[in-house]
């Protein structure tokens, strides 16, 4: 696991956005405007409560697609956000904090965080207008995908901004948001002629190699130009290969994850053999780990709970649930105190991985991850009518039952008339 993407609610600097192993500098991390010293201003609307320079569009988008796997509408003011994010020539930055800016050259716009807008943009609720196609949200999307293909390298991937070289994540992120809006990514060409899938397997690591067989590099070595294998890389690629994306739902029949060699792999096969090294790597320890952050007192790799979970759903979309199930197991037991810590984008997360396979999101080792989530934001729109029954049950079991304490004044109220009535009698005799 070499990549840290600031998207997984890890906390990072700008510079770390991307961090590279294997001798492989961080050359090309998202540069970012440093964030603010003091306690961040959330603004209405937006998902979580920490500083959202990194993240913002990101773990809203995130939110949004969680919410729609588990028949959450979000709220209007939510989307509205998400909507303002955008710049006029449709890609979105990170986070703007005013977006009653106009963006201009100096904006740092982000094919991640564009991607993932779009995808999000795609599930909600579309407002009704004249002609098909015109309303807000379908405008916004429309506009998004065009800058992502406008922006596509010449080597057929992305990289995190708009000229850098591309890496397997951008490339990934940008193939599923295409896919999810109903492009053919194997039929978007570059410039220099190559498709997205191109660009992915020149960053297939062969199955024979003496390490890494089957993974995805996150970039090659600027240097030497040897690949090294990355896990979130791999969880990505396999995703995006197989022309999926992060709401799919496991692949069946089951298949047993193999990686097999070939001459000239097709982006299935590769994704396949990802698939493959993945389970072997959650077959070990049921999840994935993050390497130490530079200057780390630790040098001993932690858990890294994100990339696990995006694991689970690379492996889902591919039909391992047998190879996925360590790290569920894993996830049930460990990541409530990850995701409380995180925010909305690590419950997201959660939730996308546990509806990729088939778990409850309601009961996620005990833990109701849709609820947990729908806390972190504005009130939803709407829920399903099983969870509002669970929400009118909860109001009223901890609580004084109205009905009752009316029924109990009135019985109370008769008796009173009944012996003021025979104390009035008395009194007459």
């Amino acid at each position: 696991m070499t990549t840290v993407r600031v998207r997984h609610g890890v906390a990072a600097l700008a510079a770390t956005a991307v961090l590279l192993s294997g001798g492989s500098p961080a050359a090309h991390a998202a540069p970012s405007p440093a964030p603010s010293p003091t306690a961040p201003s959330i603004p209405a609307g937006l998902y979580g409560t920490k500083d959202p320079t990194y993240d913002g569009v990101w773990r809203q988008s995130l939110a949004f697609m969680a919410q729609q796997v588990a028949g959450v509408e979000p709220n209007r003011t939510a989307v509205d956000w998400l909507l303002k994010q955008q710049c006029d020539s449709g890609g979105f930055a990170s986070y703007r904090p005013d977006p009653a800016k106009t963006c201009t050259p100096a904006t740092l716009l982000d094919t991640n965080a564009t991607a993932v807008a779009v995808q999000a943009l795609s599930g909600v609720d579309k407002p009704e207008a004249a002609e098909p196609g015109t309303d807000p949200v379908s405008k916004a999307m429309g506009a998004g995908a065009a800058w992502l293909k406008g922006v596509q390298n010449k080597d057929g991937g992305w990289g995190y901004n708009p000229g850098a070289p591309s890496d397997a994540n951008s490339t990934s992120i940008v193939v599923s948001a295409l896919a999810a809006t109903g492009h053919r990514p194997g039929e978007i060409r570059s410039s220099g002629g190559k498709t997205p899938y191109d660009a992915l397997l020149g960053l297939a690591i062969p199955c024979d190699a003496k390490a890494g067989g089957g993974a995805f590099a996150y970039q090659p070595d600027p240097k030497t130009g040897a690949l090294a294998a990355n896990g979130d890389a791999t969880a990505a690629a396999v995703l995006a290969a197989l022309g999926k994306d992060l709401q799919t739902r496991g692949a069946k029949p089951e298949q047993k994850p193999t990686c097999e060699a070939a001459a000239a792999p097709t982006a299935e096969r590769a994704a396949r053999n990802g698939a493959a090294y993945l389970a072997g790597a959650l077959a070990r320890s049921g999840h994935l780990d993050l390497p130490p952050m530079p200057g780390a007192a630790t040098t001993a790799p932690q858990p890294d709970f994100g990339n696990t979970a995006d694991a689970v759903i690379a492996l889902g979309a591919a039909g391992h649930l047998d190879g996925a199930a360590p790290a569920v197991a894993w996830l049930e037991k460990n990541s409530a105190a990850w995701a409380e810590e995180s925010g909305p984008a690590a419950w997201a997360q959660l939730i996308l991985a546990a509806h990729t396979v088939g778990a409850d999101v309601r009961d996620f080792g005990g833990v109701d991850l849709v609820r947990k989530l729908n806390a972190t934001g504005p009130a939803p729109k709407s829920v399903p009518v099983a969870e509002k029954k669970e929400q009118k049950a909860d109001e009223e079991e901890p609580g004084f039952n109205v009905w009752l304490a009316v029924a109990i004044f009135l019985i109370a109220g008769m008796g009173i008339g009944f012996l003021l009535s025979g104390r009035g009698r008395k009194g007459k005799r």
